[in-house]
Parts: structure tokens; C-alpha cells; sequence
């Protein structure tokens, strides 16, 4: 009969994964305890919650939800790294972490309800986060609008100069 933690621990887990757009399944086994608490805190300021779970758990919250393709990814030491808001915030992290440290690896990641290989966080941590991807719409936007408006007003100003010009010529 399972613990009352252990019940805790997965109605925790399952509520966490129903409400994450993505969940990164690393191996953190020899990371110090000082490389763990700098990596939450990179985790904590790009707003992704990194917990260490227990692999059983882990798969009876992944067969609730019909997750198929983690057995590989759920083998040794695992944590998590969720994501509410941003998929790919995590994989940014994780990046910037490894340029000075070799750990965690990435074992597998659950983006969107889709399973891929560990080794596409590298891809997604490439990637432009939304923010980027809406200011670089709106760059897009901006310029055939000021095109537009110049090719209008065009006319008008050379109007004004060539009257401004016959006005010095009599002046």
C-alpha cells in the first residue's frame, strides 16, 4: 500500500503536469550541492519549477495522462525542470548551465504532450521565446507600414519643395 507521501507527492506531480506546457527529464547525479542551488535559482528566475521525482512516480502520472515513451528517460536519478508559461525557457537554462558545468543531462522532454530525444534541447534552447518572436512580427509589421506612409506622403513633400523653391526664386 502506497505511503501518504508518496500519495502527496503524485497528485502533486499530476497537477503539475496537467498545467505544463514542458517538462525536461534531466540526470543531476554529480552535481555539488552549491552547482544544484545555482541551477534552481536560474530555473526559479526564468520561472521554471526544477524538483527531483521518483522515476515510479514519474510513470504512473505519465500512464494517467497516456504519456507513451518514457521508459528509456526514466532510469537513474531524474529531475525535472517545468515549464507553465514558455517551453523553451527551460532548454535556455540548461544551456547556459552546461557551458560551465557537463551536468544535467537532458534524457528526454515532454513538449506539448509530444515526447523527443534529450538531445533536441539543444534545437529548442535556439530557439526565439515568444517575446522575441512577437517583437520580430511586429519589426515586420512596422516597416511595409512606414514604407506605405513615405510613398504617400512623397508626392506632397515634393510639392511643398518645388512651391518653397519658386518662393525664394521671387523673393
Amino acid at each position: 500500500m502506497p505511503s501518504k507521501k508518496n500519495i502527496e507527492q503524485y497528485e502533486n506531480l499530476s497537477e503539475k503536469f496537467s498545467r505544463a506546457k514542458a517538462v525536461y527529464f534531466t540526470e543531476y547525479h554529480g552535481l555539488k550541492v552549491s552547482e544544484i542551488t545555482r541551477l534552481r535559482n536560474m530555473f526559479f528566475k526564468s520561472d521554471v519549477e526544477y524538483l527531483v521525482a521518483k522515476n515510479t512516480l514519474l510513470r504512473k502520472v505519465a500512464d494517467e495522462r497516456k504519456i507513451d515513451g518514457l521508459g528509456d528517460v526514466l532510469k537513474g536519478s531524474t529531475a525535472i525542470a517545468i515549464s507553465y508559461n514558455e517551453p523553451v525557457s527551460p532548454a535556455k537554462v540548461i544551456k547556459d548551465f552546461v557551458k560551465e558545468n557537463d551536468l544535467p543531462n537532458v534524457k528526454g522532454i515532454l513538449f506539448n504532450g509530444v515526447i523527443l530525444p534529450g538531445e533536441d534541447f539543444k534545437r529548442l534552447a535556439d530557439m526565439p521565446s515568444k517575446d522575441e518572436m512577437l517583437a520580430q512580427l511586429a519589426l515586420m509589421l512596422k516597416n511595409p507600414m512606414q514604407k506605405f506612409v513615405s510613398t504617400i506622403s512623397s508626392p506632397m513633400q515634393k510639392a511643398l519643395g518645388v512651391l518653397n523653391n519658386l518662393k525664394e526664386k521671387k523673393s
